[in-house]
């Protein structure tokens, strides 16, 4: 096998819980060509998307949102969410540089990083409902009918989300040696620009401007994360790029939501060009 599809396959055994198998040689080439991160995200984001266009038409709004992150998380994994965890316990822990990243490490569970994932988890279930009620007074946007609206919102969501951990990777200082320091040594501005190009491209393909200001919003996601990291630890590790898959999927659907609102509230010009 090619180091490319390698790499490629290593991405869904590294970004999901599809059983494709993981191996030091795959992760090699993996982080090699980190820009495959956004392209894991693509083929997950349509998976979510098909997904939510089935519990959509068969379940009530709210409960099709509850098991949307259900399915989320079946597919994603909880990896990214513990990371959130420990980013948590690491901010909200009190003292040192050097005790803010003893408990940003600590394999234990503490307050703080409950609290993150509460919250993310609250937010994230807020985003989703909130915007199936602005999809349900927008109704259809250009040619996209109605129903298509959350799958897609949903595709740019898990493509920032991916873009966001890129953001982290290439822009970040790894504070110690593992995992997250392969991906941050190996991601430079020319992966970085190259995801950004594929993962732009795709957002504007399924939502137009919508879709791209969902797909920037999850970036300054991750640069907020990033300047959160640098503040509290003086750099990032696996842990911060793990919250930055989770920030950045909730700003891209936060804003998407926003951008219908504006719609929805008739703000002048601006409803005129998200249509």
């Amino acid at each position: 096998m090619s180091g490319f599809l390698l790499a490629a396959r290593t991405g869904f055994g590294f970004l999901s819980t599809i059983p494709v198998g993981i191996t030091m040689e795959g992760l090699d080439e993996l982080v090699k060509r980190s820009y495959l991160f956004v392209f894991t995200g693509i083929i997950l984001g349509l998976l979510i998307g098909m997904f939510t266009g089935i519990v959509e038409y068969v379940f009530p709004a709210n409960i099709s949102a509850a098991l949307v992150i259900v399915f989320i998380y079946y597919l994603t994994g909880l990896n990214h969410l513990d990371g959130l965890s420990d980013f948590g316990d690491g901010c909200t822990a009190h003292g040192s540089l050097e005790k803010k990243i003893k408990a940003l490490k600590d394999m234990s569970l503490g307050i703080g990083g409950v609290a993150y994932c509460v919250i993310g988890l609250i937010l994230l279930y807020a985003s989703i409902s909130s915007l199936q009620q602005q999809i349900y007074m927008t109704g259809a946007i250009s040619s996209l009918p109605q129903w298509a609206l959350l799958p897609l919102s949903l595709l740019v969501a898990e493509i920032g989300a991916k873009q966001g951990m890129l953001t982290i990777a290439a822009f970040g200082k790894s504070i110690h040696e593992g995992l997250g320091s392969m991906v941050i040594d190996k991601t430079d501005v020319g992966k970085y620009l190259a995801g950004l190009i594929m993962g732009g491209i795709v957002s504007v393909l399924g939502l137009g401007l919508i879709g791209l200001i969902g797909f920037v919003a999850a970036i300054l996601g991750a640069f907020g994360v990033l300047n959160v990291s640098n503040r509290h630890f003086g750099g990032v590790n696996g842990d911060c790029i793990g919250t930055a898959n989770e920030i950045a999927r909730l700003t891209s659907l936060i804003a998407i939501t926003m951008a219908l609102f504006a719609i929805n509230a008739g703000y002048g010009g601006l409803s005129w060009m998200l249509l």
